[in-house]
């Protein structure tokens, strides 16, 4: 086949008549209309047709057309450039494509004048919908406007309940952290965790809760003094393990609220003399791709599911307009490396202080 048409470019007569097909069944085909009977093989043949003549549907005729264009808005706050969490937009970018949609992306770094300005733009251009994320899990004030059409908060939570949110589970996460070790003969277990319980923050609480179920489940008790809060970052994870290994009786394992604490963790057991997983046995939390495998030995360590979340907000703007504080949250499976073995059989032997 060949380009042809006119200046304005080829026309939906054009595919047809390279394809073999009638003009409605083009517009059926590249519009992506559900519940309409084409054939695999001749959906094939119009999509070849079009890529080789280079047609483009016509995006203000469908927002004439439809209402909407095919468009869904992403909005976020660091994601972008957060190391991992632009996972989120790769699987909202993937499913949008797989429905013939474009992902309008924009990372406002914070600015709300940024925000407000990129909401009213994609609401301007009528788009299907929009997602509303945040780099990390918290509760957000969802601006009214997106009101107007399907949204839905991404990695976060709505704090007025008005919105569908969807988020990890962090309950189920921490009871998963501390069962593996648990499970490795693990009795005195240190946590050390991203913040002050009393800020409320939804992984901080919800990755103690887990972290505490587990100790229950076991028969452990809780014990306040193992429990660090920790800053989320690796100078705190470094501290607070010093901390945790100049007790009377120090744990023979330590869960980290992320793997940047671990990565902290690791450092300071190190200058303890102490070996990773003989001595003390780690588990980390978010499967930093830049950090956790490269760790020696590798991390064992909880996955944000941020591909699965990011398809799943779209899917539901897809679907309509998502039930007003509906919330899904998606288990964090464990990501199995060689941070963790049984605890040793002798007291630790430190070589170093606090």
């Amino acid at each position: 086949m060949t380009r042809s048409g006119t200046k304005a470019g080829p026309t939906m007569n054009h595919v047809a008549a390279a394809a073999g097909v009638s003009q409605a069944t083009v517009s059926l085909v590249l519009n992506g209309a559900g519940g309409v009977r084409v054939s695999e093989e001749t959906r094939l043949r119009v999509q070849q047709a079009a890529r080789e003549l280079g047609y483009r549907t016509n995006a203000h005729a469908k927002v004439l057309r439809d209402g909407v264009a095919g468009m869904i808005g992403f909005v976020g706050d660091h994601v972008a450039t957060a190391p991992f969490a632009g996972k989120i937009i790769e699987g909202a970018q993937a499913r949008a494509w797989e429905a013939g949609m474009l992902l309008l992306t924009v990372n406002t770094g914070g600015d709300k004048d940024l925000e407000a300005a990129s909401l009213e733009a994609m609401l301007s251009h009528k788009v299907a919908g929009v997602v509303y994320a945040s780099m990390y899990h918290q509760l957000v004030d969802v601006p009214a406007a997106l009101g107007e059409v399907p949204a839905v908060v991404l990695n976060a939570r709505d704090r007025s309940g008005t919105f569908a949110s969807i988020a990890p589970s962090e309950v189920l996460g921490g009871y998963a952290a501390a069962r593996k070790l648990i499970d490795a003969g693990h009795r005195r277990i240190g946590f050390i965790n991203i913040g002050e319980v009393q800020d409320g923050l939804p992984a901080v609480v919800g990755r103690l809760e887990g972290y505490r179920k587990a100790l229950a489940e076991a028969g452990l008790p809780y014990d306040g003094g193992l429990h660090r809060p920790g800053d989320g970052q690796e100078t705190g994870g470094y501290r607070e393990t010093l901390n945790l290994m100049s007790t009377v009786e120090p744990p023979t394992a330590i869960f980290c609220g992320n793997d940047r604490t671990a990565w902290g963790a690791y450092q300071a057991l190190a200058s303890l003399g102490l070996s990773i997983p003989d001595d003390v046995s780690v588990v980390g939390f978010d499967n930093q791709e830049s950090l956790a495998p490269h760790l020696r030995p590798g991390l064992t360590t909880l996955e944000l599911p941020f591909i699965h979340m990011g398809r799943r907000a779209v899917e539901l703007i897809l679907a309509g307009t998502p039930s007003p504080g509906h919330t899904e949250l998606f288990e964090c499976p464990l990501v199995d490396r060689h941070s963790v073995a049984a605890p040793p059989h002798l007291p630790i032997q430190r070589t170093g202080t606090a």
